[in-house]
């Protein structure tokens, strides 16, 4: 029988962040920085496409990732890393969907807006190659497709985009919302539904 020493000596190993996480529960703060690097682009694009606001998302990622440095230290690898990551950021982002604040003054900016403090950060839903014309066009699709994400309830918008956008397995999806597989599967169902009648004739298939 395995000590629960061992026990995380073999959760660690199944973690490829498991050796930065260690490291910075040892002291080396440099490791934090490494894991910032690794998942942020996809931090903020869980949270521009939970969120709809570039602006918002930036500072919401910067708030998942403060709650991330000030929780590392306690988090013992009962899941991965990524997990209880994406976990901290779903939770942030349906509590800001949810607040009276937000849904009041939830403004809506153009997608080729970059935020001056984000610097030269990698943003997945722009594309900058082809012709003018071509760039407009999928900027404008992109606007109606996450229009359409916007609409959807709060706990449906997070599953689509945990599976469909990030590309979760229903195992993480379930780790992370705290959802039993059936619910996560009938909210994605309903969720894809509506996006499929909302982009109709501009998604093909």
């Amino acid at each position: 029988m395995s000590s629960a020493k061992d026990q995380k000596k073999e959760n660690v190993g199944e973690d490829p962040d498991a050796d930065l996480v260690s490291a910075f529960q040892s002291g080396n703060t440099h490791a934090f920085d490494q894991l910032v690097l690794r998942y942020k682009d996809r931090i903020f694009n869980l949270c521009y496409r939970s969120l709809g606001d570039y602006q918002e998302a930036y500072d919401t990622a910067q708030e998942i990732f403060i709650k991330v440095y000030k929780n590392l230290k306690s988090f013992r690898g009962e899941a991965s890393f990524l997990t209880w990551l994406y976990t901290i950021a779903g939770n942030t982002c349906k509590n800001k969907l949810k607040s009276l604040e937000y849904r009041y003054r939830n403004k809506k900016v153009s997608l080729h807006k970059h935020n001056q403090e984000g610097g030269n950060q990698d943003r997945e839903i722009e594309d900058e190659s082809g012709s003018p014309q071509v760039v407009l066009e999928k900027k404008e699709k992109m606007k109606i497709i996450q229009g359409a994400i916007d609409s959807l309830p709060a706990e449906q918008k997070m599953v689509v985009v945990l599976r469909d956008i990030e590309g979760l397995s229903y195992d993480e999806i379930i780790n992370i919302t705290g959802h039993r597989l059936g619910t996560v599967k009938s909210k994605l169902s309903r969720a894809r539904l509506i996006l499929r009648e909302k982009l109709r004739g501009i998604i093909k298939g």
